[in-house]
């Protein structure tokens, strides 16, 4: 018996790979892993006391998600993103388990097999797959030396099997922030060339040094062909609850109901509730957050940039989410060089040819999940484990 063949052209996921090598070297620090280093809020306790209050609560739910958490999520936004949802608005949205399902549930229902989805690299590897499982073609788009879309070469590559291009802004797994100009010139192509614009916005929060973050979906008349993906994971520490959500075009939802009701029938209630909880506090708590996370940034930008002085690596400038993708000089291939680090240097990174980097070797180093004390520690091991193995 043999498994299917769309399966077989999917990539083996690199997180698990990874986790296997930490297991098997004790000791290790990771740097990772993308996930954030406090906890969802405690006023979650309460959410969580309301769901447990109603024994209703324990039977299935509507397939979108609970009145007050699509409520929590309208308010949020318009007020926060310039984006207006509901049927007077045509559009709408649905609740997922995480932003990842929301990301599968859109490629189901705009991808024929043999379409085609742009993906800029580097993509986000989760992305990539989906597409291939879907039996539908990522077309790999390079970006330019930081990291920043080339928008000539987007265009370049829509053909008549194109439906949609992805941006992913703040960037997973680069940093970078793409400036609104950027962003609407895509949403612009796509509405000129009949394509759906999904923009993953999990990162929206975690920006710096001024970067701002911006909703395509808030141009005037982009709602119609605009797919806006978002998380909890990341900015309330809800990595486990699993909670995303999407805004998408009115003409998607019955495609999408059949999706989500197939895959899952509603989201796991109780974590509803516990997001419902978490967003009621606004954005200030996150705000709190990722001060103390920029503080950590720094020290990782001073230890990387003494590698860059040094020569012995390329640092592409990253004033979002919480992540570094740079370029070491090695004769290595990434993944053979992340091994080395893990078992000689006792520091994981992720290679960056899971993001679709070819040639060279590329490694994404997180620092988001890690308490500052510990992530001055796995930098530093990080740092002397590339002066060990320069070539």
């Amino acid at each position: 018996m043999r498994e299917s063949s769309r399966l077989t052209a999917v990539q083996t996921p690199i997180i698990p790979v990874i986790a296997d090598l930490i297991r098997s070297t004790p000791g290790v620090i990771s740097l990772g892993q993308g996930v954030v280093n406090y906890a969802p809020p405690p006023i979650v306790a309460e959410a969580i006391g309301r769901f447990l209050a109603d024994p209703n609560n324990h039977k299935y739910q509507g397939t979108s998600g609970i009145p007050s958490l699509l409520e929590a999520i309208a308010e949020k936004l318009d007020g926060e993103n310039g984006v207006r949802v509901g049927a007077a608005h045509g559009n709408g949205v649905m609740v997922t388990a995480g932003g990842n399902q929301a990301f599968l549930n859109v490629v189901l229902a705009i991808l024929d097999p043999g379409d085609e989805a742009i993906l800029p690299v580097p993509y986000y590897f989760n992305h990539e797959m989906a597409v291939t499982m879907a039996g539908a073609r990522p077309v790999l788009v390079p970006t330019d030396s930081n990291y920043q879309l080339d928008l000539d070469a987007i265009a370049a590559a829509v053909t008549p099997r194109t439906r949609a291009i992805v941006t992913i802004s703040p960037n997973n797994p680069s940093g970078v922030v793409y400036p609104e100009e950027s962003l609407r010139a895509v949403n612009a192509l796509c509405a000129r060339r009949g394509l759906f614009h999904v923009s993953d916005e999990a990162y929206e929060y975690f920006t710096y040094d001024g970067a701002k973050h911006f909703s395509p979906a808030s141009i005037p008349g982009a709602e119609a062909h605009t797919i806006s993906l978002y998380s909890m994971s990341k900015a309330y520490g809800f990595a486990s609850w699993r909670i995303g959500w999407m805004a998408f075009p009115a003409t998607l939802e019955p495609a999408l109901r059949k999706i989500q009701d197939t895959v899952i029938i509603c989201p796991t209630v109780v974590a509803q509730f516990a997001a419902a909880g978490a967003m009621s506090l606004g954005p200030s708590f996150v705000r709190e957050k990722i001060q103390a996370l920029a503080e950590t940034r720094a020290m990782v930008r001073r230890e990387l940039s003494a590698l860059e002085a040094e020569g012995l690596a390329e640092v592409p400038r990253a004033e979002g989410a919480f992540y570094y993708l740079l370029r070491v000089n090695s004769p290595l291939a990434p993944l053979p060089y992340v091994t080395r680090l893990i078992r000689e240097h006792k520091v994981a990174v992720i290679p960056g040819d899971a993001f679709g980097l070819e040639g060279g070797c590329s490694l994404r180093l997180a620092y988001g999940a890690l308490q500052p004390a510990t992530a001055v520690e796995g930098v530093g091991r990080f740092v002397a484990g590339v002066r060990a193995l320069r070539g």
